[in-house]
């Protein structure tokens, strides 16, 4: 009897085996999160409590408005993950970018790209929902499944399938080949083709509410070699000098924190602290760098106004650059010698090609190498300086500091420290 037993034991064994062994087959997808910490990701423009891991969960408080990039680029892929706004009636934003710059669009907080909409509690019937919209930003580009009623470059989900906030939402996201499908809950819902980029980072965002994700995990499928036109930029190591909420990182006067005023990705300038309340300079030293700078002059500047930046200040001298609204610019190197008075050697007269008019925002990124300075507006390049010519000691190293000499705003500020 007890051999009868052990048999029909063995056998039901034996049965059971290819079943268990079909749920451990490895099916391609890899964990995007730990669960622990953000390993493999980027905080790209926002303050360091922004993005955090509690409880198995990426976290985002929604303030500042911001990216959490992935240390790398994927081209084709299935991602899956889910994800929770915790506000149940006000409105809960955030979104998933896809074939994203490593950086911000110059003027916005926010990178180009392709974004699948993570969003609750705002509707506008023929314009937008709730239920996963899948769009282009920021100067990408795509050609939705079904026209949007109003010509934009969206795709509208074709059911309702998302629960609201306190709920948790399942999206399946498939990319390849330039284009997109959305899953939403266990259905394709939303797609968008002929993507521009095909190829980049993906990023979780934070837009003004807390929402939760988790269980993200990813399934990298064949590439079809993208022409480099069809890929987005490649991070080459800048870091963010502004924290969105606050002058974290900053030296600032008493009085200069009176007209200092940081809103939320941008950081705005009243044009009244004068001498001692219109500098601020980063508490770190930079040595040879590259600094981007996105900045505005207020739709009333005048020709006399203007803007210093200091790419390098220490307490024997500095090298400067003044930007004038239409597009007028000084470079200077100054020395401060003991016991006597600064001594300054300005070359005038020349011009940014690529300025836009005052109002409108413009991205300027100057290279300090040795003597060496390159400088570009809008993409636009300028000259090469050598700054051996003005004839005065560049410092190996130094602070950078804005001084903006009336109203201006100010975002995405940032270094990247360039080796020998």
């Amino acid at each position: 009897m007890k051999l009868v037993r052990f048999a029909a034991v063995l056998i039901a064994l034996v049965a059971v085996a290819p079943f268990r062994a079909d749920e451990k087959k490895d099916d391609g997808f890899k964990p995007m999160f730990n669960g622990k910490d953000l390993t493999g990701w980027v905080n790209v423009n926002c303050a360091p409590s922004t993005f955090f891991v509690k409880g198995g969960e990426i976290i985002t408080t929604g303030r500042p408005t911001g990216f959490l990039r992935t240390e790398k680029q994927y081209e084709n892929f299935i991602a899956e993950f889910e994800w929770m706004h915790v506000n149940k009636k006000d409105v809960g934003n955030s979104g998933f970018f896809v074939w994203a710059d490593p950086i911000p669009a110059t003027g916005t907080g926010y990178t180009r790209g392709i974004e699948v909409q993570v969003l609750v509690n705002l509707e506008k019937k023929g314009y937008y929902t709730s239920q996963g919209d899948l769009f282009s930003i920021w100067g990408a580009t795509c050609k939705p499944d079904r026209p949007h009623p109003h010509g934009w470059a969206r795709c509208l989900p074709s059911e309702d399938r998302c629960k609201g906030g306190g709920e948790w939402n399942h999206y399946k996201v498939i990319a390849k080949d330039g284009a997109i499908k959305l899953h939403v809950n266990g259905k394709e819902v939303s797609g968008v083709s002929e993507c521009r980029p095909r190829k980049g980072y993906l990023a979780l965002e934070s837009e003004g509410a807390e929402c939760h994700f988790r269980n993200l995990k990813i399934k990298e499928l064949p590439s079809s070699k993208p022409k480099p036109e069809e890929v987005a930029d490649v991070a080459t190591g800048f870091k963010n000098l502004y924290t969105g909420l606050d002058l974290s990182g900053w030296k600032a006067s008493a009085e200069a924190k009176k007209h200092w005023q940081p809103r939320d990705w941008m950081l705005h300038y009243d044009g009244k602290g004068g001498a001692k309340g219109g500098e601020l300079r980063t508490e770190k030293e930079f040595g040879d760098a590259e600094f981007i700078v996105d900045f505005r002059f207020s739709g009333g500047a005048s020709k006399a106004d203007s803007c210093e930046l200091v790419l390098r200040e220490g307490k024997v001298g500095n090298v400067g650059l003044r930007i004038y609204p239409d597009g007028r610019y000084e470079v200077s190197t100054m020395a401060y010698p003991p016991g006597g008075k600064s001594v300054t050697s300005i070359v005038p007269g020349w011009k940014f090609k690529g300025i836009k008019p005052a109002g409108q925002w413009n991205r300027l990124r100057a290279t300090l190498r040795g003597k060496s300075l390159q400088m570009a507006v809008n993409t636009v390049r300028s000259k090469e300086w050598n700054l051996a010519r003005l004839e005065m000691p560049v410092l190996p190293k130094g602070t950078f500091a804005v001084r903006p000499g009336a109203a201006m705003d100010f975002g995405n500020l940032f270094v990247r420290q360039l080796t020998k």
